[in-house]
């Protein structure tokens, strides 16, 4: 109990000397559905189950629903849940010893908001295995979707010519902190060929391993 004890005490005080005060007030903007969804995905990324967490498309979601929160806010709240679950996990805290945790946030949270942790963690909490300490983990992102689309340049940087064909590159990447980021940029035709070789290249390489 001792033990247990001190692992909680330990979340308790690290929860308190972080700043939370901007985070939490943006949480108390997201109805308690809303919340839950978002504690899931970040379980579920937790659990390696997705690459990560797209708080972009999220927030278009949470936006399209009537709850205003900026992508920025809800990015700290992702941060805020992974950290919260991940430190839960690394100190294998049991139910009680993380409602006991929470107690020095219970006073600025409204009760369903600290009810769906707490049961999202009953169900989903013992399944989370981290073997790395996160401060080792590699910090390169994973590529989780590529597209591109052709199209006739009117004005750009990089294809100055009026119907100018470019070719517009669209991807997905899940940052170290496991949050999905979209990224586009623009090659002109053969600039694409060139990155499609490339492509082709490391794909021949990577089939020889």
């Amino acid at each position: 109990m001792a033990a247990g004890g001190s692992r909680a005490g330990l979340l308790g005080r690290s929860l308190a000397a972080l700043d939370f005060d901007h985070t939490l007030a943006a949480i108390k903007t997201i109805p308690s559905d809303l919340f839950a969804e978002l504690c899931q995905q970040v379980i579920q990324y937790l659990q390696c189950q997705t690459a990560g967490v797209n708080t972009a498309e999220i927030c278009q979601r949470f936006q399209t629903a009537g709850t205003e929160v900026t992508i920025e806010e809800l990015q700290k709240i992702v941060n805020t849940l992974i950290w919260l679950f991940s430190t839960a996990a690394q100190n294998k805290l049991s139910d009680e010893e993380l409602s006991a945790s929470l107690s020095t946030i219970r006073s600025v949270l409204p009760k369903q908001v600290l009810q769906v942790i707490l049961q999202v963690w009953s169900q989903h909490g013992q399944s989370i295995s981290l073997s790395e300490d996160p401060k080792n983990m590699v910090t390169v992102g994973q590529l989780v979707d590529f597209q591109w689309k052709l199209g006739v340049a009117v004005s750009s940087d990089s294809c100055r010519s009026l119907n100018h064909p470019y070719v517009t590159v669209m991807l997905k990447v899940a940052d170290y902190s496991g949050q999905i980021v979209s990224k586009s940029f623009e090659m002109t035709i053969p600039q694409f060929q060139n990155f499609f070789k490339q492509f082709k290249e490391m794909a021949a390489v990577l089939e020889s391993v």
